[in-house]
């Protein structure tokens, strides 16, 4: 990858960036990070049960980050920038990776969400060779959300 972004890697950066501030999409991120805490897949089922409101918001989340991400993964998008300027996909993938291999044998998709997977695991060395002790204080802190959503509800 070249060492400085292309014109062109960041103008898909800032569409992929303008994207998020939709209207709808930022609603079923609000959902997503303040509800989507699932450690089966009866429990995300149960969370966003198919053909509801949640079930969408749900699918809007994952499949805007699974196509950021495939657009980073093929090299559309610059590392350094991408990563330097998106935390988020990474939270989504740690939110959804308890539940993310029986989801893919109970809907027979072995590829569901590889693209998010791949990105976030790359992402996961790239930041620990920069911040040692990010990825540890970042599943910590989702760990406490998991907990204050668990008592609120």
């Amino acid at each position: 990858m070249a060492k400085n972004p292309t014109y062109e890697q960041a103008e898909l950066q800032l569409k992929i960036f303008d994207l998020r501030r939709e209207a709808r999409l930022r609603e079923a991120r609000d959902w997503f990070n303040k509800r989507y805490f699932a450690k089966t897949i009866e429990e995300a089922m149960r969370i966003a049960p198919m053909g509801s409101e949640a079930s969408t918001f749900f699918m809007m989340v994952v499949s805007y980050w699974e196509q950021a991400c495939a657009y980073f993964n093929h090299g559309l998008l610059h590392e350094d920038l991408f990563f330097e300027t998106n935390g988020e996909f990474f939270w989504v993938w740690e939110r959804v990776k308890p539940t993310i291999e029986e989801g893919r044998k109970r809907f027979s998709n072995p590829l569901f969400l590889s693209n998010l997977e791949k990105a976030a695991k790359h992402y996961e060395t790239w930041i620990e060779k920069r911040v040692p002790g990010h990825i540890a204080a970042m599943r910590h802190m989702m760990e406490q959300m998991a907990l204050q959503a668990s008592k609120a509800a």
